[in-house]
């Protein structure tokens, strides 16, 4: 069975061609599980490498769109979403919110509607690559595209 026909990596890929049918799902040879594998398989700068990452606050869970070259900061977080209590979501509701397993989160096609906050950093790159649901698959994006698809508020979000 091909990677392409995994459910997160099909709900990443509708997404996808819902917005734009001229962008679709690379797999890699590699797994991509980390920033530096994604760029090294690619061949691009790790900051061009988008980083989902799911936090917890008491009520809710956003998903923020960090530079692989950044580090996400939980006191601009905090005071952007103006919550004192903010974490990093653990495996199991990220998996429950996203529908996709830590590695291969993508920033589109979630199960459940999750707010969504893009790091200014990423307006660096010509070009950006995020996972689509497996750690093995990524989608190559625009940045104002990926404003657009994700519906994400730019924010300074990094340290």
């Amino acid at each position: 069975m091909s990677l392409l026909d995994k459910e997160p990596v099909k709900r990443a890929e509708k997404s996808l061609k819902n917005f734009d049918q001229s962008l679709e799902v690379i797999v890699l040879d590699k797994s991509a599980r980390t920033a530096q594998d994604a760029a090294t398989a690619l061949g691009c700068n790790v900051g061009a490498i988008v980083k989902s990452l799911l936090f917890k606050t008491n009520d809710s869970f956003i998903l923020c769109l960090v530079a692989g070259d950044k580090r996400a900061s939980l006191n601009k977080i905090k005071k952007i979403i103006n919550k004192k209590d903010v974490s990093m979501a653990n495996p199991e509701d990220v998996k429950s919110q996203t529908g996709y397993t830590i590695g291969g989160v993508s920033p589109i096609g979630h199960l459940k509607q999750i707010e969504i906050i893009i790091d200014n950093s990423l307006e660096r790159f010509n070009e950006l690559f995020a996972a689509a649901g497996h750690p093995n698959c990524v989608f190559k994006i625009n940045f104002t595209n990926i404003q657009k698809i994700t519906n994400g508020k730019v924010e300074n979000i990094t340290e």
